[in-house]
């Protein structure tokens, strides 16, 4: 027929990395990709600090990731950070390389995750590195006690 077939093993894990749909019975336990806030406020390298204050405080949140064009985290900005009363830019002040989770995680695998870290919020990325949302503890409690 003139067409080569491959057995692609890791296709449904990448389907899943990337926070697509999924079907089976992995899909009645809820993932990081059904929890995850989408609207996690954004700022690149070279946006003044202030500015970016100002626009994510009145959103109403208190960290914001620092993203390329193509949305590949590259840091982030926690309450110090955005309460400082610093002028510069964003990358003067930004914590690099922030540790994430896919958006295909297990609810109770992340929340174990955050325990053990100490921590109320947990960003997600696709495998190629792209912000995804943003996990927050309730949130993912919540999900976890109705699911």
């Amino acid at each position: 027929m003139g067409f080569e077939a491959y057995d692609y093993e890791d296709g449904k894990r990448d389907w899943g990395s990337f926070g697509l749909p999924r079907e089976g019975t992995l899909a009645q336990t809820p993932s990081a990709a059904e929890v995850a806030r989408r609207d996690v406020p954004t700022c690149t390298l070279g946006d003044d600090l202030g500015e970016v204050s100002e626009r994510v405080r009145n959103a109403g949140w208190d960290t914001c990731f620092v993203v390329t064009d193509e949305r590949v985290v590259l840091g982030r900005l926690g309450r110090r950070a955005l309460a400082g009363n610093e002028d510069g830019t964003v990358e003067s002040v930004m914590s690099e390389g922030p540790s994430t989770v896919r958006p295909s995680i297990g609810i109770d695998a992340l929340i174990q995750r955050m325990d053990e870290r100490h921590l109320t919020t947990f960003p997600v990325t696709t495998p190629d590195g792209k912000l995804f949302g943003l996990v927050i503890r309730t949130d993912a409690e919540k999900a976890l006690a109705s699911g």
